[in-house]
């Protein structure tokens, strides 16, 4: 696999909930890439949770900084990057993420709603009706999310592990002719 991605970074996309961290951290295991998570770094940066970002300085702020991240660590290679469900809205952010191999991890809005239930550090999800909130934010980045090179489609009796075998399993189809040259 190594030589088809050829450093070759993967960028998770998806809804908060979905797995992104991960099923990120298993497929940087299996492929022998780092594992890094832009809400992670962010944290770091800030020396605040995300939450305390979207509260003290606002969601503008935190895109801002979003961006920022994903600016500095795409200039890494052979690297899975789980970044934050929102990412996608700023075209600028496609700019870096077009560099790699784009994976959307989409998985149904019940199953987001099972996951998130008890999930109070989410500033998106402040509302007391999780699935409209849910549905409304799919509905904004769907056609964005879409832009992905690969599309995983979730189960809910699906383990983290099967999900990024799945990723493997489908990298090959979607590696431009111009990386497959040391796979004879």
């Amino acid at each position: 696999m190594d030589n088809l991605l050829q450093g070759l970074n993967i960028y998770l996309v998806g809804m908060m909930g979905v797995g992104k961290t991960t099923i990120g951290q298993l497929l940087a295991n299996k492929l022998n890439y780092r594992f890094l998570d832009t809400d992670l770094i962010i944290e770091n940066i800030a020396k605040k949770t995300i939450k305390e970002i979207f509260e003290q300085e606002g969601e503008e702020n935190f895109r801002l900084l979003e961006t920022q991240v994903l600016g500095e660590i795409s200039n890494y290679i052979r690297s899975v990057i789980s970044t934050g469900g929102g990412i996608v809205l700023d075209p600028k952010n496609w700019s870096f993420l077009h560099y790699g191999l784009v994976v959307w991890l989409n998985a149904p809005v019940d199953l987001l709603i099972t996951r998130l239930a008890a999930d109070n550090t989410r500033p998106l999800l402040k509302e007391t009706d999780l699935s409209s909130k849910l549905t409304s934010l799919l509905e904004q980045r769907k056609a964005l999310y879409e832009q992905a090179d690969l599309h995983i489609e979730i189960k809910p009796n699906q383990t983290p592990e099967q999900i990024a075998q799945e990723i493997i399993t489908k990298i090959p189809s979607k590696i431009r002719p111009e990386f497959k040259t040391n796979l004879n």
